[in-house]
């Protein structure tokens, strides 16, 4: 903090140096401490300024792009400023777009660098050479908010600040800033900019007037929260408004721990394999609250639960950038306000002494508890091997994934702590991206080292970017496990084959190394479990280490979801093919 307090004197001008590193210098003044990369020789000037500050700031140096991306996006959403990446132009950039996507789709803060070709060699194709304000289009169906180009040394601190300012602001997303390698090298004494805090908005009081109005004539309302931008004032705001209402409360898709699991309000999460009893309940639902969630197709059943553009039920959508209100839903009532603030204001309005909708709640939080129960599973139980990770595990563990059938059992069986409690501890890709969990989880262990990571991963995600066990071993990740869930096919896409070509498989299969023996080789304590009884043990002796530890579990690929078989989805099929 000292050093960022003496670079950001505004007032002096400092001894000139490569305004490669007065960037490195810009980035300390904004409060970073880890920055995420691959090295390339088009930003050799920012390295050297990595060096120059080794005591204040660290450059991560991964094995791909796409892996060091995923762990700037997971450092956005652990932190709540940006997340930091660093790439080389063309196949860097390139690689690094899994990152930038999956932040925009999920509105975390980020900031990905991409050294560029020199400034002379411009627009004749040369190497590696893209234009990266068409690749990564900014715009409402984009990849970033904003991409800009710094040409001249002396605005590095300005573009820098404004990238900050960018990513927080509004929606929170991803911006692309391009560096070209000659204006790294060149000198400026221009000092760098101050810490940048994001203006953020309230909800106009005659728009919460409607809130409470609406809520009085609702019989059978209904919360779903998610979205960035919390922090853990802002969660404990809107459990005492949803405490003061007594509403049934629900995180939208990933985003699980924007609201604690563990309360007797919780009804559950509305995404992919919800719970068919919550599903009916928000289709019931008379008023819906959405407080700082898109409502993307994924939290509203490919937009059938809530229906697109006019919902059958009313709604009040709350989300703190004003280009997401009314681009999809016509709702009832439309705030513009950051959600932590919307949450303070809520919890200002006085509910009435009785409300009718006490029975609703409760039945709500009773089909929470049901969907924990699952019949037996042999000769291994997912939902048993959650149930196990969820108790032994510290409460603050942060739990991360990518995408893949294998994912519902985690999300399903696993009670994600509120963020007034820990911080986030749900990391996972509202966008879909195979390969997220791993990078993430390494992010997080070495932004965290006190706290345990739990990675759950598919053995077709794993390898997506299986190589990252790598950095978690270079640089020091200590209680951080991987548990390998192998059922030796993409299980998504073989489940959407039996449902729409019965017994036709193509191009899902997988042939898979032996994990345990691929993570010893990186270093790493690791052990197959074949069985459900032998888990435990597996599971309590990876904890007791404090050492990366990657556990490989074997599974019949006919156990596609935690809620049917693949059997049963082919069988389906063909009666429907059949009686067609």
């Amino acid at each position: 903090m000292g050093l960022a307090k003496d670079l950001s004197n505004e007032s002096e001008s400092m001894t000139p140096r490569p305004a490669g590193h007065a960037l490195v210098e810009a980035l300390i003044a904004q409060g970073v401490h880890t920055a995420f990369g691959v090295p390339g020789e088009s930003y050799l000037a920012v390295l050297d300024g990595f060096h120059e500050h080794r005591d204040a700031i660290r450059f991560i140096a991964c094995r791909q792009e796409g892996g060091a991306a995923f762990m700037a996006e997971a450092q956005g959403k652990l932190t709540g400023r940006p997340g930091i990446c660093f790439v080389t132009r063309g196949p860097g950039a390139t690689n690094a777009s899994i990152g930038v996507h999956t932040a925009f789709q999920d509105s975390t803060p980020m900031v990905l660098f991409v050294g560029q070709v020199a400034g002379d060699q411009r627009d004749r194709e040369a190497f590696q050479e893209l234009d990266y304000r068409q690749m990564f289009g900014p715009g409402t169906l984009g990849m970033a908010k904003w991409v800009g180009e710094v040409h001249d040394p002396d605005r590095v601190p300005e573009y820098v600040a404004r990238a900050f300012h960018t990513a927080m602001q509004g929606r929170p997303g991803p911006v692309v800033l391009v560096l070209p390698e000659d204006m790294l090298t060149q000198p400026t004494a221009v000092p760098v900019l101050p810490h940048v805090r994001p203006a953020t908005a309230w909800p106009a009081p005659g728009a919460l007037r409607d809130v409470r109005r609406m809520l009085l004539e609702a019989e059978r309302p209904l919360l779903i929260a998610g979205g960035s931008g919390w922090d853990g004032e802002g969660a404990a705001a809107l459990q005492r408004f949803v405490e003061n209402w007594q509403l049934p409360a629900t995180c939208g898709f990933r985003f699980q721990d924007s609201f604690d699991n563990r309360h007797p309000q919780y009804a559950g999460d509305v995404g992919i394999g919800i719970n068919p009893r919550l599903a009916a309940r928000v289709r019931d639902a008379d008023l819906i609250i959405a407080l700082g969630i898109r409502l993307g197709e994924m939290t509203t059943g490919g937009y059938t639960l809530i229906q697109a553009p006019r919902p059958a039920q009313k709604l009040i959508h709350i989300h703190a950038g004003p280009e997401e209100l009314g681009r999809v839903y016509a709702a009832d009532l439309l705030l513009q306000a950051s959600v932590g603030n919307a949450a303070r204001a809520l919890e200002s309005l006085a509910a009435p002494t009785e409300l009718p909708w006490s029975a609703w709640t409760a039945a709500a939080a009773a089909d929470y508890a049901a969907n924990h129960e699952a019949p037996a599973v042999a000769p291994m139980d997912l939902a048993v091997v959650m149930k196990t990770v969820q108790r032994l595990a510290p409460a603050d563990t942060v739990y991360t994934n990518g995408a893949g059938n294998y994912s519902g059992w985690l999300h399903r069986y696993v009670r994600y702590h509120g963020l007034q409690h820990d911080g986030r501890t749900q990391l996972a890709p509202t966008s879909g991206a195979m390969g997220y969990g791993l990078p993430a989880a390494v992010a997080a262990s070495l932004l965290y080292p006190q706290r345990t990571v739990v990675n759950v991963a598919g053995d077709g995600d794993f390898l997506m970017t299986g190589q990252e066990l790598a950095t978690a071993t270079g640089y020091g990740a200590g209680r951080l496990i991987s548990i390998v869930v192998d059922n030796g096919t993409y299980g998504t896409i073989r489940m959407h084959q039996e449902r729409e070509y019965p017994g036709r498989v193509s191009g899902s299969d997988l042939y898979n190394p032996d994990f345990a023996a691929l993570a010893a080789a990186y270093g790493w304590r690791s052990a197959r479990v074949d069985r459900t009884e032998d888990f435990e043990a597996a599971f309590a002796a990876a904890l007791a280490s404090g050492r990366p530890t990657l556990l490989h579990l074997k599974l019949d690929p006919d156990v596609i979801t935690s809620r049917t078989t693949l059997g049963a989805i082919r069988a389906q099929a063909l009666q429907r093919s059949g009686s067609a």
